[in-house]
């Protein structure tokens, strides 16, 4: 009984150790987006954003107010304020899918599913980038732990984090949130 207990209380405090407050806000709208199986930004959804392209590899500069504007709640909580989706609710954690990840933020191109991999962490994994210049890093240091954000390298929008216990060849784990990735089959 005392394991299960145990077993229990670090369960949560683990859950309240990844997620800030205004993250948890967003969270019951954030699965019932991963309920419903949305894979990636639908058309209207990219209609929306005239800042969204697949070609386009300048890099973006917009204030908030934009961002607000163009983006969906759940991907805006993510990217410009830096939220984490709950584990294993992502539509990508468990995806097998050949082809590319964009962020959905700005359509950048970022990982190719032959770099993906299953971390049982709960958030698609990634053991490179598509090129040298998808993401750019920043030491993050928020939530009492010393960590490597991941961000967009086309509209500095966040994604993740970078971890060191990857498998080879680089040993590195891009940990993403679903959210912010839109997926396009084909490679």
């Amino acid at each position: 009984m005392n394991t299960w207990i145990t077993f229990i209380l670090l369960s949560v405090v683990s859950l309240f150790c990844c997620q800030s407050p205004s993250e948890s806000r967003l969270g019951e709208e954030m699965q019932e987006t991963s309920r419903q199986g949305a894979v990636g930004a639908t058309d209207s959804q990219k209609n929306q954003n005239p800042y969204y392209s697949r070609t386009d590899t300048s890099r973006l500069v917009l204030p908030d107010s934009t961002w607000r504007r163009v983006l969906p709640a759940d991907v805006y909580q993510i990217a410009r304020k830096k939220g984490t989706e709950r584990a294993f609710t992502g539509k990508y954690w468990n995806h097998t899918g050949l082809g590319t990840y964009y962020c959905r933020a700005c359509g950048n191109a970022l990982f190719r599913s032959d770099a993906k991999f299953a971390s049982d962490c709960g958030w698609p994994s990634f053991f490179e980038v598509l090129r040298k210049n998808s993401v750019t890093y920043q030491n993050d240091n928020s939530h009492g732990m010393e960590r490597i954000e991941v961000l967009c390298g086309r509209c500095d929008g966040h994604l993740g984090h970078l971890f060191d216990d990857g498998p080879p060849p680089t040993g590195k784990r891009f940990c993403m949130n679903s959210i912010v990735l839109d997926f396009e089959q084909g490679l």
